[in-house]
């Protein structure tokens, strides 16, 4: 079908109504605020009163959990099963909506369904995914709003693998869907997939050393090339890539072996045709095909013509049962290199007997060899996966159940503490990864709290150490995994007290100074709540001394985590390297201090005014890191004042750039510099959209609404993992 416009009569409509012809692509220095106002209410069409965690406790879950196992066996004529089995098909999609989390960031993973959208329903990797989805439609359709797609996803891996016969370790719902693809995360600067190293756009450089942040490829789910890198088989080389792309979704090397055997227990993989035929891919196919994966006109396009990876073939003697088949048949026979009908590298066995090869998946009188990748090899060719690989084998049990609590850490590592799970199948068991808190069992009342307030103003502890260590201890917080913020005060803990970014000396003397106010209150208040307390009560003395009387609304329930409920190794990666609110950078990056900002902004999920009010407000106080005077722009430091704003738009001053990042702000007229400031200060300023915003609280008659805004965001930024105030 001829779809290009030649030959058809023309006709001018004045909308942008490709995304090829983004209105931003002639600004090339402009920031992508949109990271920061994706998901919005108008894209919702569930509108602004629809609360998931309730529509979920309307759900029949065992109902719902039924369900999906009688569609497990229902093979469908336009898709049929393998083997008769869906179990294939759902651990795998599954895995691949829950397989792109990545420590680093926490972006990615199960929480959003975002495996409906470009570009991960376009990615190879994830080809007939898809399917998994419209096998899923009748069943979502049935239960409506009472189930998310991200939960029904997940939950469906769960019974694949209940149907196939392992025990599963539980289920957690809480996943809300979005409504557009994630505009905020980085899938790498690959533009062809699996693109050689060394080539354009690769995601490599020296010895292998992987484009970072990433656990996901533009283009794919993980970076492992199933037939090796670069396409030339290598288990030990690829064995390497595994490592690291599973350390990126914080598995460790046992939780690596037993998810990979575990997603090669069931199923098979489809590489039984020719890859130049299929056609465009999912988002690029003509009308009638997209949304269906690749393509197939080679005869029924399904059943043993279907095409996917590439690869062809089962790993295990019975792909719909869990067993322990995948070490059998890895450990104990012989595997030599082949090509699949489709080209691709791959291992066969040299001496298996003909009882010991799956049937074919639609012809159960025709038995074909069993086949293995690269990635499979690696870990009998590695000397510590082979270790792991043979303890699994020699203990079937210890197997089932290290797959299952590392199948449960994949499809759940993003969905945050424990408190946001729902339903009736959330295990008992607190797991370390889930970072939890323990539950205080007091409350205060105002008069409580006013008392506490002034214990700690009147403690000798400055206004701007206080509200450094409240904003110190609550910038952790990513939305994007729900890790991090204020509850549990792990900045008294390894490894967050000693991190640069949090000035160990001045947060160890508000530490000591709140720990002695504690002591002698009469309820035992949690440091947590008095970090969170004193930078509040610094906040308001600040307004007064700027001319507003203003409450900093304040919620205790905070609990204090101990060092055994901390996960030390996943924490580093919460460390602030860069926080523009306090104009701090650990060292010169290659991304521009203002981006950092963004993304950082980003993950605490704060708006674009929430941003400027916020670091606005927070240079008047005087709470840079190091005390510098950077972006300082007042004469009454410590007040919260709008000055910041009111000198940023001042034309009387001329910017005059000394170095990269550093600028002298000097009076037109005199030729003095007045104040000194960084890009992420002038960015405010510079940046047509930020500066819109800027000059609103500049306004003479905006001082009032400036205060009241930043303590709302300031609040906001405190409370952004008090979950129990959200239900």
């Amino acid at each position: 079908m001829d779809n290009t416009k030649s030959g058809k009569c023309p006709f001018h409509h004045g909308a942008n109504t490709e995304a090829s012809t983004d209105v931003m692509n002639w600004w090339p220095k402009a920031l992508n605020l949109d990271i920061l106002h994706q998901h919005d209410t108008k894209t919702n069409p569930n509108g602004e009163k629809f609360n998931y965690a309730e529509e979920f406790k309307k759900l029949d879950l065992e109902a719902l959990k039924a369900d999906l196992k009688k569609l497990m066996t229902e093979s469908q004529e336009w898709w049929p099963a393998d083997h008769g089995s869906y179990s294939g098909m759902f651990a795998r999609t599954a895995w691949h909506l829950a397989g792109t989390y990545r420590k680093a960031d926490g972006r990615g993973g199960a929480n959003t369904g975002n495996q409906r959208f470009a570009p991960l329903n376009s990615w190879p990797d994830n080809v007939n995914t898809d399917k998994g989805r419209r096998l899923l439609w009748p069943i979502k359709k049935k239960y409506g709003n009472k189930i998310s797609w991200g939960d029904l996803i997940v939950l469906a891996g769960n019974m694949a693998y209940e149907v196939a016969g392992l025990k599963t370790f539980g289920f957690g719902g809480g996943r809300e869907d979005i409504w557009h693809p994630e505009k905020d995360i980085y899938w790498g600067s690959e533009k062809q997939w699996l693109a050689p190293t060394g080539s354009e756009g690769t995601r490599y450089s020296g010895e292998r050393d992987l484009e970072n942040p990433l656990a996901a490829v533009m283009m794919g789910l993980i970076y492992v090339n199933p037939e090796g890198v670069d396409g030339k088989p290598d288990p030990l080389k690829t064995a390497q890539d595994i490592r690291v792309t599973f350390s990126r979704m914080a598995m460790s090397d046992e939780e690596t072996v037993a998810l990979t055997a575990g997603g090669h227990t069931v199923g098979k993989a489809h590489g039984n045709g020719k890859a130049e035929v299929l056609g465009g891919v999912p988002e690029a196919a003509e009308i009638q095909h997209q949304g269906l994966g690749w393509f197939n006109p080679d005869g029924s396009g399904n059943k043993d013509k279907t095409m996917a990876s590439g690869i062809e073939g089962a790993w295990t003697t019975d792909p719909t049962k869990w067993d322990n088949g995948f070490f059998d048949l890895l450990l104990n026979y012989d595997w030599a290199l082949t090509k699949s009908p489709a080209g691709a590298w791959q291992y066969e066995p040299t001496n298996m007997p003909e009882e010991k090869k799956p049937v074919d998946a639609f012809n159960p009188n025709v038995r074909r060899n069993p086949m293995m990748t690269d990635a499979d090899m690696a870990l009998k060719m590695d000397p510590e996966f082979r270790k792991i690989s043979e303890r699994f084998y020699n203990d079937f049990n210890y197997f089932s159940e290290t797959f299952a609590r590392a199948w449960f850490k994949l499809t759940h590592r993003d969905l945050g503490p424990k408190s946001r799970y729902l339903g009736a199948d959330v295990p008992k068991e607190d797991l370390i990864w889930q970072d939890p808190i323990p539950a205080v069992n007091y409350t205060l009342s105002d008069a409580e709290t006013d008392d506490i307030k002034s214990k700690i103003l009147n403690s000798g502890l400055s206004r701007t150490e206080l509200i450094n260590t409240a904003w110190d201890s609550a910038r952790t917080y990513r939305g994007s995994d729900f890790r991090g913020g204020a509850n549990g005060a792990r900045i008294r803990l390894e490894p967050m007290k000693n991190w640069e970014g949090n000035e160990p000396k001045r947060l160890q003397k508000v530490l000591d100074k709140l720990i002695e106010i504690q002591k002698g209150l009469s309820k035992k208040v949690s440091i947590a709540d008095l970090i969170v307390l004193g930078g509040s009560a610094a906040i308001e003395q600040a307004a007064k001394d700027g001319g507003v009387s203003v409450k900093v609304p304040f919620a205790s329930g905070r609990g204090d985590a101990t060092l055994e409920q901390t996960d030390v190794d996943s924490f580093s990666d919460l460390e602030p390297l860069h926080d523009g609110y306090r104009n701090y950078q650990q060292k010169n990056y290659a991304v521009s201090s203002e981006e950092l900002l963004l993304d950082r902004t980003q993950l605490m999920g704060l708006t674009a005014p929430e941003m400027v009010v916020l670091v606005g407000g927070m240079r008047v106080l005087g709470t840079n890191f190091g005390g510098s005077k950077h972006g300082v722009f007042t004469d009454r430091e410590g007040a919260l004042t709008n000055d910041f704003f009111v000198n940023l738009t001042d034309m009387k001053y001329e910017w005059k750039p000394v170095s990269e990042n550093l600028f002298n702000i000097v009076d037109r007229k005199t030729g003095t510099t007045k104040y000194t400031a960084t890009r992420v200060d002038l960015v405010f300023g510079s940046n047509s959209i930020l500066r819109s915003y800027s000059e609103v609280y500049a306004q003479d008659d905006n001082k009032e609404k400036f205060v009241k805004d930043f303590v709302k965001a300031w609040v906001k930024v405190m409370n952004a993992d008090r979950y129990d105030l959200k239900k």
